[in-house]
């Protein structure tokens, strides 16, 4: 059975469930078993919650048989990036040997609305330690190793959310909730050839999440397909009273496909300079595919400093966010060397920089409103490189070119889709993302979609993997 299922989206699990091929309980204990047994191979799991899944499981069973339907998660597993929130017992690390004994009396709005829809949790999973808040540098930032891309386990997975596209691109759960601040969900994507979403500033509550800087967070997930991204998308976004943040209307997922339309799409001059030559070969060929059904144009955005506004931002942020934490000394305690010191050069930034940045925030967002206002999406390379050596200092080897697209991107609080573009010579994935304007979150999704239903990278896997499976 495990051939069979370990990399099916999540639509078809759910019509597989809806069918009776399969039970909530077995798809639960499969993947409970490669958790297990396989975690550890990728540094990708910290807890599995083996007591809440069977329990989650079973009352899904018994839901499905008296012709109770929560929806297209109901019986479907998944793993929580470790800074989720979980009651009952279940440790919530933050990723950080400080925290490794932490446990929380609440669950993450997230993680209820998921419980709500009938998914069934089966494991907290690994991230960089305070989701990289404190400056990290290279990928061993993290308590439980670090974690390791399924593609080449001597290669990094990407970002903070490493052990939720490590998770999936293993196929040791079918989908993740990741988090982002600049980066954290679109960068695994890229990496492990997944398709991850990032939503709006606001669209998705996160109480219960660990702050990092109250401005730039968001949680998104991580899936096979952008179609999946979708369906998850809906079961956990929405307002929340106890995240005064979120968005006020509730998102319902249009997975339908508009006849005739064809969406403009606006690229980037400088997109893919400095990058790689797989990642500009792959993003070239991306564009052509596009073109044969959809409108591209190349275009600028204004000249404004993208980059260090967003990071001013973040960095008095994250430093407020961790102000207790910083000022107890208890960075000492953390596992990369460079994050001992990096908090304390985040206190140094004056505060009259931060209102600097705030006030260009303002500035930046309109002036990016008023050239993404003529295009359905943006579209860029997700990253410049495929994944990092894990032994390497990966901002020693970043490409030359700034990263607009994120720094704009999470600065203004767009939603942003990454989905595979290809590989490189040495079988490494690569991504092209598509950023809309705010709350147009089913517009990227279908271009997305559309994307994927030209091309097959997203059915591909990893060899290894595909390889114990038969």
């Amino acid at each position: 059975m495990a051939d069979e299922i370990v990399f099916t989206p999540v639509r078809q699990l759910s019509e597989m469930i809806r069918s009776r091929q399969v039970s909530p309980l077995e798809l639960t204990e499969l993947f409970l078993d490669r958790l297990e047994r396989l975690g550890s191979n990728y540094n990708a799991v910290v807890t599995v919650t083996q007591d809440l899944a069977r329990s989650q499981a079973m009352a899904a069973d018994r839901d499905i048989a008296a012709g109770t339907n929560r929806g297209p998660l109901h019986g479907i597993p998944w793993g929580a990036k470790d800074l989720l929130a979980t009651a009952g017992g279940i440790p919530t690390t933050w990723g950080a040997a400080p925290f490794r004994g932490q446990q929380l009396d609440v669950d993450a709005t997230v993680v209820s609305k998921l419980d709500e829809a009938g998914a069934v949790l089966g494991a907290k999973l690994a991230m960089i330690e305070l989701a990289g808040g404190m400056g990290y540098r290279q990928p061993h930032a993290t308590f439980t190793g670090p974690p390791r891309n399924p593609w080449d386990r001597e290669r990094w997975t990407g970002g903070s959310s490493a052990g939720s596209g490590a998770a999936v691109a293993a196929g040791l759960v079918p989908f993740a909730i990741g988090s982002e601040t600049w980066g954290s969900i679109l960068s695994p994507a890229n990496n492990c050839g997944l398709a991850g979403l990032r939503p709006t500033y606001g669209r998705v509550s996160r109480h219960g999440a660990m702050a990092l800087c109250w401005t730039l967070d968001k949680l998104g997930p991580l899936c096979l397909t952008a179609d999946d991204c979708g369906i998850v998308l809906e079961a956990i976004a929405g307002p929340d009273p106890n995240d005064p943040t979120t968005f006020e209307a509730p998102f319902a997922y249009d997975d339908t496909d508009p006849p005739g339309r064809r969406f403009k799409i606006g690229v980037l001059r400088d997109a893919a300079t400095g990058a790689e030559p797989a990642v500009r070969n792959n993003f070239e060929k991306a564009l052509a595919d596009l073109a044969d059904s959809m409108d591209v144009e190349e275009i600028e955005f204004p000249d404004l400093p993208y980059v260090a506004i967003t990071r001013t931002i973040l960095m008095v942020e994250s430093a407020a966010a961790f102000e207790d934490f910083i000022e107890e000394g208890r960075a000492s305690g953390l596992t990369a060397p460079e994050d001992h010191y990096g908090p304390y050069a985040r206190t140094s930034v004056l505060a009259t920089d931060y209102i600097k940045a705030s006030r260009l925030r303002g500035v930046m967002a309109k002036e990016v409103d008023a050239v993404m206002s003529r295009f359905d999406a943006i579209a860029a390379p997700t990253s410049g490189r495929t994944a990092s050596p894990i032994t390497e200092e990966f901002r020693n080897s970043v490409p030359s070119t700034p990263d607009v697209m994120g720094a704009a991107g999470n600065g203004c609080g767009l939603p942003s889709i990454s989905v595979p573009s290809g590989f490189s010579e040495d079988g490494l994935p690569t991504g092209i993302q598509f950023m809309g304007r705010p709350y147009a979150e089913n517009t990227i999704l279908a271009i997305a979609r559309a994307y994927q239903s030209i091309t097959d990278w997203h059915t591909r896997h990893p060899e290894d993997v595909v390889s114990e499976l038969t």
